[in-house]
């Protein structure tokens, strides 16, 4: 395993050392803290429950399993671009597609993959 050099972390004032991702442990965890608290409390809002309500009722199949013919209940409606926080993805209609839990569940894991398991 190649040796990767530690860094100072990103963080202006922070005298401690960054192993990945620009961030010392410390700070990696308070930005997914916060970055939780963001997202949850959007998804709490009447908006979020209303509109996917609405998305479900309108398209009550899962688009992933319709693409290879397969007929499949949706239970989740999915953010098609990761919205990562921002809420104007976030709150954009047209990013949203139903989604059944094992298509989102599948899609979620290559996103985070994607984004090396940081979620962010």
């Amino acid at each position: 395993m190649p040796f990767i050099p530690k860094r100072p972390c990103s963080v202006a004032g922070c005298r401690e050392f960054a192993v990945r991702g620009g961030r010392c442990a410390q700070h990696q965890k308070m930005a997914l803290t916060e970055y939780r608290k963001t997202t949850n409390n959007l998804y709490a809002t009447g908006w979020w429950q209303r509109t996917r309500a609405e998305v479900l009722r309108r398209q009550p199949l899962c688009a992933e399993c319709a693409k290879i013919g397969r007929v499949t209940p949706a239970t989740e409606v999915d953010h098609i671009i990761p919205h990562r926080g921002k809420r104007e993805l976030f709150f954009d209609r047209s990013n949203l597609q139903p989604l059944c839990h094992s298509c989102h569940s599948r899609k979620t894991a290559r996103e985070m993959a994607g984004a090396g398991g940081r979620g962010l």
